[in-house]
C-alpha cells in the first residue's frame, strides 16, 4: 500500500525505481501510476480483509515477485558478498518478511476472524437460519 501511495503522490519516483531495481520493466510514468493504483487498492483490501480469495494471491504475486526481482539486496543487504558499498540497500530486507507474511495469510485464511469477508459471511449465515 505504501509503495502504491508513493507512486501516486510522487509519480516521478516510480520510473526511477523501475529503472534501477527492476531492469526498466514498465518504467513509463503512466504505467507506474496505474501500478500505484493497483498496489494501493490491493493493500487497502488486504488490510480490510475484503475479497481475500482474489486479493491475497494478488498480494503474494506482487510481494514475492518483487522480492525475487531484488534477490541480491535480500541475500546481501550489507553489501559484503554480492553487492558493493555503493549498491547495498538495507531498506529492502523487510520485503522478505512481507512476502512471507502474505504466504502465511493465505495458509491460515480460515482462522482470520477479523476480516470483513468473514464478518459478512457470518452475517449471511445468521440471516439464512
Amino acid at each position: 500500500m505504501v509503495w502504491g501511495i508513493i507512486r501516486l503522490a510522487a509519480p516521478e519516483v516510480g520510473p526511477g525505481l523501475a529503472d534501477k531495481y527492476y531492469g526498466g520493466l514498465a518504467s513509463a510514468a503512466s504505467l507506474q501510476t496505474a501500478w500505484g493504483v493497483i498496489l494501493a487498492i490491493v493493500g487497502i483490501l488486504t488490510v480490510l480483509g475484503l475479497f481475500r480469495k482474489i486479493v491475497y494471491p494478488a498480494q503474494a504475486l506482487i510481494l514475492v515477485g518483487g522480492a525475487l526481482a531484488i534477490w541480491k539486496y535480500l541475500l546481501d543487504p550489507l553489501g559484503m558478498y554480492l553487492l558493493d558499498e555503493e549498491s547495498r540497500q538495507v531498506l529492502f530486507f523487510p520485503s522478505l518478511c512481507l512476502a512471507a507474511a502474505t504466504l502465511v495469510l493465505i495458509a491460515f485464511k480460515e482462522f482470520d476472524t477479523l476480516a470483513l469477508d468473514e464478518k459478512f459471511t457470518k452475517k449471511r449465515e445468521y440471516q439464512s437460519i
